[in-house]
């Protein structure tokens, strides 16, 4: 298993460009993926422009084997960009290059009302944990004080001066809290 790479260098200097940075943060199996989906289609049908950073611990392909792109990487290009007016994209081949940091992803983005950035829960970014009763995992919030929400099935186990409980089912009471930090943030920028 790969884990995260140290993502913090920068980290603060990236987030500026967009209205909010934030992160789901949990174990394998917590629901961080449904939640994402969720909170995607929430925010967006708001009107917001809603950006996601997904970290992935194992090796993906999101290109199609017999595509020009496929075929130009796999003759040896390191980076291949793809257009059209729908939609543009850009493989990128570490090779023998370090992953890229939640920094360098976070700073490719082009500016954006709201980042979801799912995973990299190590990362120096404000975070919701996303907490299963049923994963028997231990809660993340007792040692990182980024977790500024926590979204679970099960209130018994936070700690006493825990943040601020969300129920895990309650995707709208998530994102009226994620728009919260977005208008927030908007209203402390100078006019």
């Amino acid at each position: 298993m790969t884990t995260s790479p140290p993502d913090n260098a920068g980290l603060a200097d990236v987030m500026q460009r967009h209205g909010t940075v934030i992160g789901l943060a949990g174990w394998s199996g917590s629901g961080k993926t449904t939640l994402a989906e969720k909170l995607i289609s929430l925010l967006s049908s708001q009107g917001l422009d809603v950006a996601t950073v997904k970290h992935a611990h194992h090796d993906f392909d999101a290109d199609t084997p017999g595509k020009d792109s496929y075929r130009h990487r796999a003759a040896g290009a390191r980076q291949v960009a793809v257009s059209s007016a729908a939609r543009a994209v850009l493989f990128t081949e570490n090779r023998t290059r370090p992953e890229r940091t939640l920094a360098d992803l976070i700073a490719a983005l082009e500016p954006a009302d709201i980042v979801i950035v799912e995973g990299f829960k190590t990362s120096a970014i404000p975070k919701i944990e996303i907490h299963r009763a049923a994963a028997n995992k231990p809660l993340l919030c007792t040692g990182d004080p980024q977790i500024i929400a926590v979204a679970s099935d099960d209130f018994s186990a936070l700690p006493d001066g825990a943040p601020p409980a969300i129920p895990l089912d309650d995707a709208d009471a998530i994102a009226a809290f994620i728009l919260a930090s977005f208008e927030q943030r908007r209203a402390k920028e100078p006019q």
